[in-house]
């Protein structure tokens, strides 16, 4: 290990950086559909040692440090989102002839931005970087704050945090419901890069036996928790409801063929009419994905009486719908990504509407100055969608409600509101069409399946194409229809939450782990600052 280690160290130039981008992309198989979480240890090793090279000397200017450093953070950014994220292109190629012009951007533009945070990551460890095991401390703390970061600034996009390379299945997951997203993030990196320790630097024993009780604890308490989970669930009541997810797998370009809509309605009906599975009860709540409703429903008074149609006394069906609104004299209207609560008689009885817009796919950030730059071709990118000023609860009859997240809203734990202690249910509609039979639908799905163990609360899934799945509190399965795969699922769930930490824990939990880091490495560097002297 000290041969490769030093080795790697002595890299420079272009075998560096080639080396820095392929230790991202080898993260990437932490994540789904592969879920090698193993594949993060090598990633992190790597750089760990990358960075040694760049960062040992202590006669090195500063500012060749730190760009060295930032270099090799996005670089190693650049491999693991070009890796991670390259489906995103696919999204692009339903509609080709006016939108593959924007290939090399969704591949390549948005894995450069994103690597930015990482080369944040790396600068910021850089400033604390010491021949000793604080130097993996400090890596944490910069890779926590770029996750953080990430989660916000320019709307955020936190899609494969690295922290979910750490939650691939439900007894791993459980400790996101105590630190969150992030404050995993933090303690992963550490555990990840400890076998860098075994090549190089100080505090050997020390650094390896850290990371070796931060493994077991969070697969202990993963253990733990899983343990009581069933008789927790079955204690605690609550009205049972049973919910039916409808997943008609209709393929996105019949979706943007106007001579299919009547067709895809129709079919969206026919699967809601089957009878119960294995005889069971019939469905109370009928779930259709986002956006499956292929017109403007309230225009079509004809297709309101058709749902009532098919609906049971006393079902409701809670569709994706794409609403419009009246902005005024000489004004286009607005149009809102949605969900409606139809009761048995055709009528809207409840609706939300999408508060986190996904940029470019729905609106176009700073669409006047790109205008003005004459920039329109970005400004035709199918979407044109407003944001809500604010989310609203979904409230069925007898006083029930869900939580609504249309999309890609699932992947922001942080934005999540105190609203939803006053739920029974998370729901989650989307369309993951767009990105046909890649790694997409599987990570989305993963990260949606770690609110609910966050929240406390089952989480119902709606996806077109897949993957469907009601999920109970603890991240497991109830039931599921995976990807590529047309029919219904019935399942029960209660309307209880089961005992759990709020979203301002977490993050108080993620700042007491982030100081943590600091001080380690802190430390770590006053100790070789003395040495050196």
């Amino acid at each position: 290990m000290e041969r490769l280690a030093g080795r790697i160290m002595l890299l420079w130039g272009f075998p560096r950086l080639a080396l820095a981008f392929l230790a991202g992309a080898i993260g990437a198989l932490a994540l789904p559909p592969f879920g090698f979480f193993g594949a993060f240890f090598v990633s992190f090793t790597l750089l760990v040692w990358l960075m040694d090279g760049s960062t040992g000397s202590p006669d090195g200017g500063i500012l060749v440090k730190f760009r060295s450093s930032f270099l090799l953070g996005w670089m190693f950014g650049f491999g693991y989102f070009v890796a991670g994220l390259w489906w995103l292109g696919n999204a692009l190629l339903v509609d080709a002839e006016d939108f593959a012009w924007a290939l090399p951007l969704a591949v390549f533009g948005l894995p450069a931005y994103l690597a930015l945070f990482y080369g944040l990551a790396t600068l910021v460890a850089s400033l604390l970087w010491s021949d000793g095991f604080g130097r993996i401390a400090a890596l944490a703390f910069g890779f926590g704050l770029a996750e953080w970061l990430r989660s916000f600034v320019l709307t955020g996009f936190p899609w494969n945090a690295i922290g979910y390379g750490a939650m691939p299945i439900p007894l791993m997951m459980q400790s996101g419901a105590v630190l969150g997203l992030f404050g995993v993030t933090v303690l992963s990196v550490f555990v990840f890069a400890a076998p860098a320790l075994i090549g190089t630097g100080k505090g050997i024993r020390i650094g390896l036996a850290l990371a070796a009780l931060l493994l077991c604890a969070h697969l202990g308490f993963g253990a733990w928790r899983l343990s009581g989970a069933d008789s927790l669930l079955s204690s605690a009541g609550g009205t049972q409801t049973t919910v039916r997810l409808v997943q008609p797998l209709i393929d996105q370009s019949r979706k943007l063929d106007d001579t299919e809509r009547a067709t895809i309605f129709e079919e969206h009906l026919a699967l809601s009419a089957l009878p119960p599975q294995d005889g069971g009860k019939r469905p109370d709540v009928i779930v259709w994905p986002e956006t499956s409703v292929p017109f403007i429903l309230t225009d079509n008074p004809d297709a309101l009486t058709r749902i009532a149609d098919v609906l049971q006394d006393g079902q409701v069906l809670v569709a994706g719908v794409v609403r419009s609104e009246a902005a005024g004299p000489g004004s286009p209207p607005r149009f809102y990504n949605s969900i409606y609560v139809i009761d048995s008689q055709g009528q809207i009885i409840s609706a939300s509407d999408k508060v986190h817009l996904v940029p470019y796919g729905e609106y176009v950030p700073y669409e006047d100055i790109l205008r003005y730059l004459g920039v329109t071709d970005a400004i035709a990118m199918p979407g044109g969608f407003t944001a809500a000023p604010a989310l609203s609860l979904l409230t069925l009859p007898g006083g029930q409600s869900f939580y609504p997240l249309i999309c890609y809203e699932a992947i922001f734990p942080n934005e999540i509101t105190d609203d939803v202690e006053r739920t029974s249910a998370l729901l989650n509609v989307t369309n993951d069409g767009w990105f046909g039979a890649t790694p997409g639908p599987y990570q989305h799905f993963l990260q949606a399946r770690l609110r609910a163990v966050e929240t406390g609360l089952p989480l119902i899934r709606g996806a077109n194409t897949g993957i469907s799945a009601v999920v109970d509190p603890f991240g497991r399965l109830t039931k599921a229809l995976g990807y590529n795969q047309k029919g219904v699922i019935d399942s029960t769930i209660g309307s209880t939450s089961v005992p759990h930490w709020n979203n301002q824990e977490r993050q108080n939990y993620f700042w007491l782990v982030m100081a943590s880091m600091v001080l380690i490495a802190a430390g770590s560097r006053a100790g070789f600052k003395f040495r050196t002297n």
